[in-house]
């Protein structure tokens, strides 16, 4: 299915409903939980524009000193999961701006999703729900990716590059190509980097215990702050915008301007971050709305997901 044919809302509305049912039931359908990254922890900080945030974006959320709110979280649908796992897929969402220039930022661990259209997301979930003995069909979820194979460039980048044990180290990427204005008019493609300011690889303690990831988290934010970069990478001619499973040539390379720093402060209730969702359709103006058919459902998603939490 291609963006530039909508499905019918009739259509779109039930498979995304049966996406974030097959997300549920991939983690053994925990009713209370997150339909993706449901174990995280919720803290607060500020955000500081650099003086080079207006030559990319005039949106205010960017531009303008604000409040942070934000969530660090594991990729699994597991409530229970365990957080030593440092190949597993980490998430940080935040929220930037006041409330009349919002803008709500997704990032992962990887510069890559795992699907790019949603009826492919739907297929590759299905192939992996436990069957009635709880175990996945290892064979159907080969046949999949064989007749998919973009759908393994997400586990592969993962695979080649561990994480440290710490949420603070860690590199983050959007995943879509954001449209962004800057203050003179001009629009050119980014996608959004949020880099580790200052932070070690290894733990802060010794002792790796399976709360590891939030352990150390505290530890760092009672005693002093977190910070992160957020960097816009730019874009060139030719360069892919609507499939989240390929990077951007020579990504890694690519010029790179700072928007910004994120300085976390605090530490939040979970409740602070679970009333409500981390919505990618919140994009202060000056960032418009990536192409691609994954970020057009993710929205309407959360919105189910949450939905069933409640």
């Amino acid at each position: 299915m291609s963006p530039s044919k909508p499905p019918t809302s009739q259509t779109w509305t039930a498979t995304l409903a049966a996406i974030v049912d097959a997300l549920k039931a991939v983690a053994g359908d925990q009713p209370q939980g997150r339909a993706s990254f449901a174990k995280g922890r919720c803290v607060r900080g500020t955000y500081v524009p650099s003086d080079r945030a207006e030559e990319i974006t005039r949106s205010r959320s960017f531009t303008r000193p604000s409040r942070v709110l934000a969530r660090f979280s594991i990729g699994s649908n597991n409530l229970n999961v365990a957080n030593t796992d440092n190949f597993a897929l980490r998430g940080f969402s935040f929220r930037l701006g006041d409330t009349h220039h919002r803008s709500d930022i997704l990032t992962q661990s990887a510069p890559v999703h795992f699907a790019k259209t949603f009826e492919q997301m739907l297929a590759f979930l299905k192939a992996r729900v436990p069957g009635p003995d709880g175990k996945p069909d290892i064979e159907r979820i080969r046949a999949f990716s064989a007749a998919n194979p973009e759908t393994l460039h997400q586990a592969s980048y993962i695979a080649a590059h561990p994480l440290p044990r710490n949420f603070a180290g860690t590199t983050y990427w959007g995943v879509h190509s954001f449209p962004a204005t800057n203050s003179a008019g001009e629009t050119r493609f980014i996608k959004f980097k949020v880099a580790p300011v200052g932070a070690d690889a290894a733990p802060a303690k010794n002792d790796v215990t399976a709360n590891i990831l939030d352990d150390d988290l505290e530890h760092r934010v009672t005693s002093g702050d977190v910070r992160f970069s957020v960097m816009a990478l730019l874009d060139r001619p030719g360069d892919p915008t609507t499939d989240v499973t390929i990077r951007w040539p020579g990504e890694d390379d690519r010029e790179e301007v700072r928007l910004g720093t994120i300085v976390i402060t605090g530490l939040e209730p979970d409740e602070t971050c679970d009333v409500s969702v981390f919505d990618p359709a919140n994009l202060a103006e000056g960032i418009a709305h990536p192409p691609d058919e994954i970020f057009a459902a993710r929205s309407a998603a959360y919105a189910i997901s949450l939905a069933k939490r409640r």
